[in-house]
Order: structure tokens, then C-alpha cells, then sequence
């Protein structure tokens, strides 16, 4: 890995540098193997439906309820994570929701698909939140959208590499008398369980316990750190319930992953049906390509952010109006071009995440900022609850297909307004180091 010179300390980037090489492949794993069993529903839809008469509105509740769960229990998650640290929790619940994923390859019927998919929920719900705040433990500000760009790849090599994997699993139908779905879902959800118990061995709750460190690097990276939280603003749990600045960038958070699941889940249907295809490794590959390219954007957008912090508002908003025109324009374009579209899609969507988190930290610290990304985590579960539904409400309403897109493309771009109403706020309190 390339040296990161991101202050004139060199004590500090070298610790900086070591925790990098130390935490991000092992952030990246984590995250690509959890991102595949979330949403390797979408792939299993069509044959589920034939197997066990799953139908498009239960896959839908299915696919949403996932978040609900999700939602209840990622505030206590996370504050539960800030108590007795990240290398108990992240492993214990990386494991959980593994063997969760894999036993969704044993449902018979609606209602254990949907119950399965919401203790799927309840186990990965301290995940990412947990692993947001382990990067503010322990990379300073600078770093930070860079730390969370490279994690957040984790989901366009999940589903670059994993809509192939899925395809070709679900090629398997009929061995050893079991649907192609089964074995997708098992040996998809078996690897979490590894991970899961290897990370116990692996993690330091914090830099005051990283074994890489040199005592010189750990003084050095929590002398920064310390300088950091001390310009934050709230410092309490009830002081961020009650910021109206924790409530906007939880709104802002909200609409991001309403275009995300509204598009995610059903991208491989409607790659398919571009084709003329069914679901199958065929329609798999051509289902990665919006993902691959999202790759480059989530690699290169946070790292520019990160070299100019003033415009992250303005590029992020950037983002999130491409996501939207890429929405609309696939609901109703030819093949080639929706396709197109959607790749811009993935990258607007996916690249303006890791700049999201550089916020929250910049208004809270400690055990605030826990509960802080731990209540925009939950709202974008919420949120992402929603979005399936909307997505087929509106289809339903309307009787169109293409309905859903646009309404999709219309609350991107509400986000999109969202997001340029935080450059007020920060101008507002750029007096105290605010958002």
C-alpha cells in the first residue's frame, strides 16, 4: 500500500499508515461478505417464487424487513459496541448473522422467509454502524472519508464479483436434490462464521490497546484524536437526540439508502428483463457491470473529497443528482443506454457515502457520536425498510413498471436538496467548527 501523508507528522502518518494496512483489508472482508448476504435475495427471487410460491409482495416485505429490524436494535447495538468494544462485538455478531443467512437456505414458505430475513436483521444490525465507529476510534478527520471509501468498496466488489457467484450458484439446482437457491444461500452465509471467529484473534478496541503501534505512534494518534473531539460540539447522548443538525444529516442518510434499496434489490430482475432473460448467470454478469463501475467512484470521489474538504457538500450533492437522472433515465431508456444509466446510478449513490461520514464526527465525540451514527444508521434502515415498498406501491398505483424508478429518481433528488442545506448550516457555525 502506498504511503498516506495526510499531516506533517510523521509519527502520526506512520501510525496512521500502520492501522490502515492493519484494519482496512480486514474492514473490506467484513463488509463484502456481509454485503452479499444481504442482498443475495435478489437473485433467489424468481426461483423462490416458483419453490415456495414466494410472492412479490412478500419478497418485498421480506426484502424491507431486514432494515426494520435493522432500525429497533442499531442504537443499542452501537452503544452496547462503545461499552465492551469491537473485538467481542464485531466478531460475535459477524458470526450470528452468518449462520442467519445460511439457515434462510432452509425456508419452506413465506413466513419463515420473512421471519429469517428479520433476525437477519437484528444480527447485522450493530455491524455497520459498529465498524463507522470503529474508523472514527481510531483514523483522525483527515483520513477519514478516505478509510470509509475504501471500506464502503466492500459493496461494488460484492456485487461485482458476488452477482456472478449467486448466478452460478443458482446453477447448482438439483444437486444432492436441493434448489440452486439452497446452495447459494449456504455457502454464501457459511464464510461470516469464519470471519467472525478469526476477528476475535485479529481486533484492539482502540489505539490505547493496538498491539501494531509503537508507543510513540499511539501517543501521537491519540493526541490527534483527543484534539479532534475536543472541537466537537455535543458531547452527550440527549444533547444529539436533540440537535437538529443529528436530525438532518439522519434524514440525509435516510434518502441515500432509499435510492440504494429501491434500485438493489430489483436490479437483477430488471437487468433480466432488459435481456429478455431470467435470472441466471447470464443476467448476473451483465447485473455487475453497474457495480464495477461504482468501484472507481467510490475509490476516487471520498479520496478527492478528502483533498478538498470544503466542497464535500458540493460534491456530494453532485452525487446524489446523478443517481436521480440515472434512475429516471433507466425507467425508460433502451437496453444499452438504461444500463448506462444505471451504472451512473451506482457510482452517484455508493461514492457519497463515505463523504456522509465524515460529517457526524464532525459534530459529535465519545459515547454522542455513538448514539449519533448509531440514530442515522437507524433511519437509514428505516428507510431502506421503505424503499422496496415504495417501489412496488408505486408500480402497483400507477400500473407501470416504470413507476417506480421515477418515484425513486424524485426522493434522490429531494436528498440531493437535503444535502446543499447542510452548506448553510456549516457556513452557520463555522465560527464553533460545526456542521
Amino acid at each position: 500500500m502506498a504511503k498516506n501523508n495526510f499531516y506533517t507528522d510523521d509519527v502520526l502518518n506512520s501510525a496512521i499508515n500502520k492501522t490502515w494496512r492493519r484494519l482496512i483489508p480486514f474492514m473490506f472482508i467484513l463488509y463484502f461478505v456481509a454485503f452479499i448476504d444481504r442482498v443475495n435475495i435478489g437473485f433467489a427471487k424468481q426461483a423462490m417464487a416458483a419453490d415456495i410460491g414466494l410472492s412479490e409482495s412478500a419478497f418485498a416485505l421480506g426484502a424491507g424487513i431486514f432494515f426494520a429490524a435493522y432500525a429497533i436494535f442499531g442504537i443499542p447495538a452501537n452503544l452496547l459496541m462503545n461499552k465492551i468494544g469491537a473485538q467481542k462485538w464485531l466478531s460475535i455478531t459477524t458470526a450470528i448473522w452468518g449462520l442467519l443467512s445460511a439457515a434462510i437456505a432452509l425456508v419452506t414458505n413465506e413466513t419463515q422467509f420473512v421471519i429469517l430475513r428479520f433476525l437477519l436483521g437484528l444480527g447485522e444490525a450493530g455491524f455497520y454502524p459498529g465498524i463507522l465507529l470503529l474508523a472514527s476510534i481510531y483514523f483522525p478527520n483527515k483520513a477519514r472519508a478516505s478509510v470509509v471509501g475504501i471500506f464502503v468498496l466492500g459493496v461494488p466488489f460484492a456485487l461485482t464479483l458476488g452477482s456472478p457467484i449467486s448466478g452460478a450458484l443458482l446453477e447448482m439446482h438439483g444437486f444432492m436434490g436441493q434448489p440452486g437457491w439452497f446452495w447459494m444461500f449456504m455457502l454464501e452465509g457459511l464464510p461470516a462464521v469464519a470471519i467472525g471467529l478469526f476477528g476475535y484473534f485479529y481486533l484492539d478496541d482502540t489505539p490505547e490497546k493496538a498491539r501494531f503501534l509503537s508507543a510513540e505512534e499511539k501517543r501521537a494518534l491519540i493526541a490527534q484524536l483527543a484534539s479532534e473531539r475536543q472541537q466537537t460540539e455535543t458531547q452527550t447522548v440527549g444533547r444529539a437526540f436533540r440537535s437538529m443538525r443529528v436530525w438532518h444529516l439522519a434524514l440525509v442518510y435516510g434518502t441515500i439508502q432509499i435510492s440504494v434499496y429501491g434500485l438493489l434489490f430489483f436490479l437483477p430482475s430488471q437487468i433480466a428483463s432488459l435481456m429478455g432473460e431470467t435470472i441466471g448467470f447470464k443476467a448476473s454478469l451483465v447485473a455487475a457491470i453497474p457495480w464495477a463501475f461504482s468501484a472507481f467512484g467510490v475509490y476516487y470521489i471520498p479520496r478527492y473529497a478528502d483533498r478538498n474538504p470544503a466542497s464535500r457538500i458540493a460534491i456530494s450533492v453532485a452525487c446524489m443528482l446523478a443517481a436521480a437522472i440515472g434512475l429516471m433515465v433507466s425507467a425508460w431508456a433502451a437496453p444499452v443506454i438504461a444500463i448506462a444509466a444505471l451504472c451512473v446510478c451506482a457510482v452517484g449513490f455508493l461514492a457519497v457515502q463515505p463523504i456522509f461520514w465524515t460529517f457526524p464526527a464532525q459534530a459529535l465525540s465519545g459515547t454522542a457520536l455513538a448514539a449519533g451514527i448509531g440514530f442515522c444508521t437507524t433511519m437509514g434502515a428505516f428507510c431502506s425498510f421503505l424503499a422496496p415498498l415504495i417501489r412496488v406501491e408505486a408500480e402497483q398505483l400507477f400500473s407501470s413498471d416504470k413507476a417506480g424508478l421515477m418515484v425513486l429518481g424524485a426522493l434522490t433528488l429531494v436528498c440531493a436538496l437535503l444535502i446543499a442545506l447542510l452548506k448553510e448550516k456549516r457556513a452557520a457555525a463555522a465560527v464553533d467548527h460545526t456542521l
